[in-house]
């Protein structure tokens, strides 16, 4: 697997997984919020925040129906994303230097091309494909040729569609990209989210890093994600669950829930360890003490024949494995032999 750097962080093998805050549009068009939600995520231990850039004329047609799970109701899309309030440019400036100051990556998703030069004006080292996006060759292709790292969810679609996607972008000479595990279902719940399909990814493309764009409710399932080998993973995140003013409020961590993910993330990576088996240095005193060992049940006198009742198996610091209990039996005690004694080769015969 190569590694992959993001501004001063890798994503790959041996790193720390790479923890995107997807803030998305869940600034409501407020810089004061949206600083609120960079310091939020600097708090929590994000590596990073995610936005989105679009403009809605660009994005869908006038009548196609939102497609949320709560918004089946033949409800435009182009009438939802207009609603949403938007920042300037200016003021994405200041909230992409504001990041630098408080040492946390900016970072976005384009969904048009002009947002990505607008991206690329504010030197963004990472651009954030959505899977809606994912079948869009031409977009691929000349996001793919700006030669910054390019995470890409594969959600709704299928394996030929994910690879045609990276062969796009390789063709556009970009090679540093990271396939993403997706369920495009908002919220999506935890008996579809599919989890296994991580480990797929991983024999599909060896060579990448994986990760897992996050939709379910809660905190526990990218720590899961990132057991299965996923090195990023990006989940949707807002200051107040309570705000109305985006559909992604009410699916998103907030603050406390985002410190909350990160923490179990970190533990899952501690508790991974290696494949390797072997005798710890904390296990050292179960190893030694912990262990049954053959011992005499009674006192046993120099030249005893010894008997299979007159020995047992206990916990003991010294004697011999019990898998050498029966080769015990029959042999001659060579020494006095104490009760709770450990019996070993040079005290029989």
């Amino acid at each position: 697997m190569k590694k992959i750097k993001i501004a001063d962080q890798y994503i790959g093998e041996g790193y720390p997984t790479f923890i995107a805050a997807e803030a998305g549009c869940n600034h409501e068009g407020s810089l004061e919020l949206t600083k609120k939600l960079v310091d939020g995520a600097v708090s929590s231990g994000a590596t990073a925040i995610k936005f989105q850039h679009y403009d809605p004329k660009k994005l869908v047609t006038k009548n196609v129906p939102y497609f949320w799970v709560d918004k089946r109701d033949g409800t435009s899309q182009l009438a939802n994303y207009q609603a949403q309030k938007a920042l300037t440019k200016d003021q994405f400036r200041e909230v992409a230097a504001y990041c630098k100051k408080k040492g946390i990556i900016f970072f976005s998703t384009p969904f048009d091309k002009e947002s990505a030069d607008f991206l690329e004006e504010l030197d963004a080292p990472l651009y954030k494909i959505a899977a809606t996006d994912l079948t869009n060759i031409p977009f691929l292709k000349y996001v793919a040729k700006k030669r910054r790292p390019v995470a890409f969810s594969a959600g709704m679609c299928t394996f030929d569609e994910i690879k045609e996607a990276v062969e796009a972008m390789l063709s556009a000479g970009n090679d540093r990209l990271i396939p993403m595990h997706c369920i495009v279902v908002y919220p999506a719940p935890a008996r579809i989210a599919n989890l296994n399909f991580i480990k797929k990814l991983q024999e599909i493309f060896p060579d990448y890093p994986i990760g897992f764009s996050d939709h379910t409710i809660g905190v526990n399932i990218p720590a899961i994600a990132v057991a299965l080998g996923a090195k990023f993973i990006e989940k949707h995140y807002t200051v107040n669950k309570g705000l109305t003013g985006t559909p992604d409020h009410a699916m998103s961590v907030d603050i406390q829930d985002l410190k909350q993910m990160v923490q179990n993330i970190r533990e899952a990576e501690v508790c991974l360890g290696s494949a390797e088996k072997t005798v710890l240095p904390e296990e050292e005193g179960a190893y030694l003490y912990g262990r049954r060992k053959v011992v005499a049940n009674r006192d046993i006198p120099k030249g005893t024949l010894i008997k299979e009742d007159m020995i047992t198996c206990k916990r003991s610091k010294d004697g011999l494995y019990p898998k050498f209990f029966e080769e015990i039996i029959g042999k001659k005690a060579l020494v006095d032999i104490k009760e709770d004694e450990g019996i070993t080769w040079d005290k029989v015969a």
